[in-house]
């Protein structure tokens, strides 16, 4: 019985956990790992998360923790790198006019901000289900969604787009 209702979670809930750790690292190679180990996690102490008021909260709030601490070692592994003086700088190509690189904004913008607007916006969560997973204040929540589509939006914001388009305003 305790197989099969964890077994039901994973199906359901796996999907969605790697989405979210894409969207917090950028790294779809490394989503699903993260995903797999909060899910590994969350079947350590399934017992208490199941018991638990949203055990889906609870292992979003472990991809959470687990693709900070991975981006932290990312960040020493190039920092390193380039200290020794083999890491490559990747060439950007010219971007598109036209296409707004959603992800790559979102990869600029501070790791707590874009966690709040990754799973306010895309995931939908209210900004209590944001605080809890984050263990941080629902004011935390609000001010750093706040700042965060602030940011997102200047990020994307494009000079080049007419007001107009078809007769509609177009949103800036």
């Amino acid at each position: 019985m305790r197989d099969q209702a964890f077994h039901d979670f994973f199906e359901k809930h796996h999907a969605e956990l790697s989405g979210l750790a894409y969207l917090l690292s950028g790294d779809s190679s490394a989503a699903d790992d993260l995903a797999a180990d909060a899910l590994t996690e969350v079947w350590k102490h399934w017992d208490r998360v199941e018991a638990a008021d949203d055990p889906a909260a609870y292992a979003r709030g472990i991809v959470a923790n687990l693709t900070r601490n991975w981006l932290r070692r990312q960040g020493r592994a190039r920092s390193g790198l380039r200290l020794l003086g083999l890491g490559r700088e990747r060439q950007r190509s010219p971007d598109v006019s036209a296409v707004l690189d959603v992800r790559s904004a979102l990869k600029r913008l501070p790791y707590r901000r874009r966690t709040c607007v990754v799973l306010r916006y895309a995931f939908d969560l209210s900004e209590k289900e944001v605080a809890e997973i984050l263990g941080i204040s629902v004011g935390a929540v609000k001010s750093q969604t706040s700042r965060g589509a602030k940011q997102l939006a200047d990020l994307l914001q494009d000079s080049r787009l007419p007001d107009q388009l078809d007769g509609w305003g177009v949103a800036r």
